[in-house]
Order: structure tokens, then sequence, then C-alpha cells
């Protein structure tokens, strides 16, 4: 499962979340402050 680093562009917050997670995040915003989220707050983790 792809896993992905989120940044919250209004509150800063930093984690990181899987793909279910990621979309959850952009249909209902930040987990932290509820601001809109969009897909430029995620970077995909380099997996090895």
């Amino acid at each position: 499962m792809s896993r992905y680093a989120f940044t919250c562009p209004d509150c800063g917050q930093e984690i990181e979340v899987n793909e279910s997670m990621r979309e959850a995040t952009l249909a209902h915003g930040c987990p932290v402050c509820g601001s809109d989220v969009t897909a430029d707050a995620f970077v995909a983790e380099q997996t090895n």
C-alpha cells in the first residue's frame, strides 16, 4: 500500500498516511484542524 507524507497547508501538521487515509483526508479535510486539503499537500514516499 502506498504511503504519503501529509503536511496541512493551514496548521502545518505533518503526518504519514496510507492510501485510504489520504482519500479520507482529501474528502473530509485535515484530521487536526479540519481545513480543506488538496492533493498538493501529499508527497508519495519512496519505497525500496
